[in-house]
Parts: structure tokens; sequence; C-alpha cells
């Protein structure tokens, strides 16, 4: 009858959700506002609005959401309203976008009735480059 812990205490039986030390995802709510960069190295979601640059391993914008400033990221799915330049390795740009800026890929998917005003770039994998000198290549990144 009194064997429960007291953090275990919970009167509504409703399972109580845990921070896990291996979390696989970051949300930023739709009510938060952040002035300055993220940077996150898992993945992340966006309903609110960041005024700052955006890294992470995979970005997921929600309709909602507003980000001022540059997103590098391997992945990024982007829903809502971007106005800085985007690097990503895989971009799905869904209808509701709005990007303003830059755009940086290595695949692209762009559905009907997204909006982008800004130049896209298919990015070309480095390539090391042999010296005419004989010396050992250097590593050259095309732009």
């Amino acid at each position: 009858m009194f064997s429960k812990k007291p953090d275990e205490y919970n009167p509504t039986s409703q399972p109580v959700a845990r921070p896990a030390s291996g979390s696989t995802f970051s949300i930023i709510g739709s009510d938060v506002v952040i002035k300055g960069d993220v940077t996150a190295s898992v993945d992340l979601h966006v309903d609110g609005r960041i005024e700052g640059d955006i890294q992470c391993a995979s970005l997921v914008q929600g309709e909602g959401s507003h980000i001022e400033g540059g997103i590098t990221a391997e992945t990024a799915r982007l829903a809502g309203t971007v106005s800085g330049s985007i690097t990503a390795r895989e971009l799905v740009v869904l209808r509701s976008a709005r990007i303003n800026g830059d755009v940086h890929y290595d695949a692209l998917t762009i559905e009907q009735g997204a909006e982008v005003e800004g130049r896209f770039a298919h990015r070309v994998p480095a390539k090391a480059v042999k010296a005419d000198d004989g010396s050992a290549p250097t590593l050259t990144l095309a732009s």
C-alpha cells in the first residue's frame, strides 16, 4: 500500500513522460521565440520562431513557424517561412513553404505551390585535384 517512492506518485494514473538521456529529437514549440543561433546534435522540430542560424542533423519545420537565418542540416523538411540560406544534403520543400534565400542541396523535392525567392545550386562533392608540380593533391571545393 505505501511501497511507492515519492517520485512515482501520479494522481492522474496517466503515464509520466521522463526525459531519456539518449533522446533523438528536440522540439521548439509554437509559443517559443529564440533570438540567437541554434545548434543541435539531434533532429530538430521547429513550430516556433527562430531569429538566428540553425545547424542540426535533421530539421522538420512546421507550417506556422518562422526562421530568420541560415539553415545547415543533413536533411530538411520545410513547411513554414524561411528568410536565409539553406544548405542540406536532402531537402524537401512542402507546398506551404515560403523561402527567401539561396538553396544549396544534393537532392531536392519541391511540392507544387511552394514559393522560393532565391537561387538553387546543386552541391558538387569535393574532389581531389593533383597539383601541376607533382606535389600532394589538394582539396578543392566547387562553388
